[in-house]
This record gives structure tokens, sequence and C-alpha cells, in this order.
């Protein structure tokens, strides 16, 4: 395992020396394409990655003129989205908008991908940073942790609770809560946010994890309610959420990311050229404070700035699989 991340490291550095090189060269100045853009989704739609990805789409489209659509490819925890980028053309046509839960996790948590992450996929720029959550449904009663707990030693049959993706920060996090309470926590597999949202709004799932950009609108409208975020320190969208580190459980502090990526052979300047319009849409302050609302803490990079966070990840990742007693599958 530590052969393969050193030589993803490497790799890393070696494509973001470049692109930081190309990005320089006023020579290689470029710009996107003008017909349909494909931003691609790999969750379905109405879940907080879809939701973001639509509102920079229109912001795309206000901005630059061309048609830029969201396409969905849900599936395998958001890695088929990951391979129908690795295919894609590489004039600028096709990006994707992914969480490190479906990149840095599941090539950590795979022995086998059908692509390389750093090789395969070309960083354009991180998005933000996201806190992953731990979320009840509101027909159980609870209000807090301490009460989860209560809850749970009087119901130890429904010891459970959903992952909108297996093998990611939205699985890991639910089984180390279950370690650390000590009640172990079984998580059930969901193919995204929304269906786990409908069931625990429903009373199907007692309990449920994932990022805190998927549920706060929800727990907003009382069909869920969120008692713990990962993040090191509260989130602006809502800092009325305690931390894992505040609830007596510091060990446990994690965040995730957000970004954009194009097919790993996408020419340099094309890989600038987005980079540019992108941060553009990101940082402008109406979509900052859209995208905080919905639990993004907005972050925008150089290309090598986020293939350098992304080695980093890896490298941590890894530790809090083995934490969680997961193997790769």
């Amino acid at each position: 395992m530590t052969f393969r991340i050193s030589r993803r490291q490497t790799l890393a550095a070696a494509g973001a020396a470049a692109a930081v090189a190309a990005i320089g060269r006023p020579a290689l100045a470029q710009s996107l394409p003008t017909g349909t853009i494909r931003m691609l989704v790999g969750y379905p739609a109405g879940g907080g990655t879809d939701v973001m990805g639509r509102l920079i789409a229109e912001k795309l489209k206000e901005r630059t003129g061309a048609n830029v659509i969201v396409e969905n490819r849900a599936g395998a925890s958001g890695t088929l989205a990951c391979d129908t980028l690795r295919n894609a053309p590489t004039d600028g046509t096709v990006i994707m908008y992914a969480p490190s839960a479906a990149t840095v996790a599941q090539t950590v948590t795979k022995k086998v991908l059908p692509y390389d992450l750093e090789k395969d996929l070309a960083t354009i720029t991180l998005a933000g940073t996201v806190s992953t959550v731990f979320v009840v449904s509101p027909t159980i009663g609870v209000k807090n942790l301490p009460e989860y707990i209560a809850w749970l030693k009087k119901n130890p049959k429904k010891a459970s609770f959903g992952s909108t993706a297996m093998g990611s920060s939205t699985h890991f996090f639910g089984v180390e809560i279950g370690q650390a309470i000590g009640v172990p926590l079984e998580p059930v597999a969901y193919k995204g946010a929304a269906p786990l949202i409908a069931d625990l709004s429903a009373g199907h799932a007692p309990a449920g994890c994932g990022g805190l950009t998927d549920f706060l609108t929800h727990h907003r409208g009382e069909k869920l309610r969120i008692i713990a975020i990962s993040a090191p320190k509260r989130a602006t969208a809502a800092p009325d959420l305690p931390t894992i580190s505040e609830l007596g459980y510091p060990k446990l502090a994690s965040e995730g990311f957000y970004g954009f990526y194009g097919p790993g052979k996408m020419a340099p300047a094309m890989i600038a050229a987005w980079n540019k319009e992108l941060r553009a849409v990101l940082e402008a302050p109406e979509m900052r404070q859209r995208l905080v609302g919905l639990g993004l803490e907005v972050q925008t990079s150089t290309p090598a700035e986020f293939a350098q966070r992304q080695s980093r990840d890896l490298v941590t990742f890894a530790a809090s699989m083995k934490a969680a007693g997961f193997q790769p599958e």
C-alpha cells in the first residue's frame, strides 16, 4: 500500500509541475469550447453533489455562453463517472465534479479500478472542503449524540446506519463512531444521498452518514437531524452543529473535498482555461454564499495545489480505512 501511494505522489507532483509550467506560458492561452459541455456527476439527481453541480453549471452558462449540462452517471460509489471521464474527449467538452469520496476513497479501498486516479484524471481546481455528518431519523425521537447512544442501548437490533458511499468517509466515520461509543454500528449501502434521505424521513432507516452538503437542507427541513460533523471546526453554514471533537472524540476529526477534473490527457492549456473559468465562478460572492449555504467551505486552487492535496489525502485516508478495520476489496 505504501508503495502505491508513494508512486501516486510522484506522478501527481510531476503532472502538477507540468500543469503549472503550462499555465505560466501566455502562448498556450486557450478558450473553452463554445458548444455543449458535459459536467459529469457520479450520483443521482437531487443529492448534494448534483445540486451544487447544477448551480455551478448555470453560472458557467451565463459566463461562457456554452450549453453546460449536468450528466448524472450514478453508480459504484461515484467511480462510474470517473471511468466515463477517463474515456471522454480531451477537447474540454467533458469535465467532472466529484467529492473525495468518489476519488481518493475509492482509490484506497478498491484493489482494482478500471482507471488510475492520478494518470487518467487531471486535476483542474479544488472547489472546497466538506464535513462528513452523522444523522438520525426524526422518527426515533433523539436530538443529539448522547440521546442516540441511549436509544441504541434500548434498541440494539437497530444499530445500523445508511452510507451514501461504501468504502468512503461516509462509511468509515459511522463505523468509527460506533467503535468510539462502544456500540458497533453496521453500515448499510445506499446508492447516493437521495434514497437514504427518503428512508430516513420515512423511518425506514434509523441513522445515516454522508456529506454535509447532502444533508444540510434536509436537516433544516426536519426530514432528518444532524447530530455530529467530522470537521475540526464548526461549519460556516451551520455553526449550531457540534463537531465530533467537541462531543469528546477528537481522533475522529476529518474533512473531505470537492473538486473538478478533466480527462488525464487534456492539454495543459485547456486545463488552465478551465481553471480560470471555474475559479471565477466559484469565487463570485453570490456563488460562494450559495455553496456555503449548502455546506461547502469554498476553496479554490491551482491544478498543482489540487494534485498535492489529493496525494496527501490518499495517505491520510488509508490510515482512516485501517482504523475502521476495512480491507481493500
